[in-house]
């Protein structure tokens, strides 16, 4: 799989982990953010049950990103990953509150106006009309293309960053997109 095909590969239903804890999760950890987009994208295609968190401080390495993943399933998420070529650096089980993840998305309500953080991306809907009056941060090259194709535009109107972006700005705003239809739509 080219790098940047998640953008083209077909929207997958993501199903998050149990936010309780009673379930044994791990972290796979790789080299770089493109290895883990593309992780994530192959997992989601063979419907595993995985997020996108930023990784605690003792096990960063390489990238500001890990994949959490049930630990039951490790066997079967490494043959996938092994069978694709894209073996990570090392698996971490969650063995304490000083491995928990970092979560990726930050939250801001302005009263009129919603912010949703996603890494290095920034976007903002108006809360009554779901119309996007910005986009921000970043420094991809699509990052202007991304803002004028979907300012101005309802939520439900707007193309999928995914659809249109080409870098890690676009992944990064993809997700900020999907974590405020999620707020949104719910």
């Amino acid at each position: 799989m080219a790098f940047f095909d998640f953008f083209k590969s077909k929207k997958t239903t993501e199903k998050p982990l149990p936010p309780d804890g009673k379930e044994d999760r791990g972290f796979l950890v790789f080299e770089n953010t493109g290895e883990v987009i593309q992780a994530e994208t192959l997992l989601k295609q063979n419907d595993r049950l995985i997020r996108v968190m930023g990784p605690p401080p003792e096990i960063r390495q390489g990238c500001d990103l890990v994949i959490e993943f049930p630990l039951i399933e490790k066997l079967e998420i490494l043959r996938i990953l092994e069978e694709a070529k894209l073996p990570p650096l090392k698996m971490v089980p969650v063995s304490g509150p000083l491995l928990e993840p970092v979560d990726i998305f930050q939250v801001k309500d302005y009263g009129a106006h919603l912010m949703v953080r996603a890494a290095n991306m920034k976007l903002t809907v108006n809360k009554k009309t779901l119309v996007i009056v910005n986009i921000s941060g970043g420094g991809c090259p699509d990052v202007p293309y991304l803002g004028a194709c979907m300012v101005g535009k309802t939520l439900a109107e707007a193309p999928s960053p995914r659809e249109i972006g080409h870098t890690l700005c676009g992944y990064a705003l993809q997700l900020a997109y999907e974590e405020l239809r999620r707020r949104c739509f719910v």
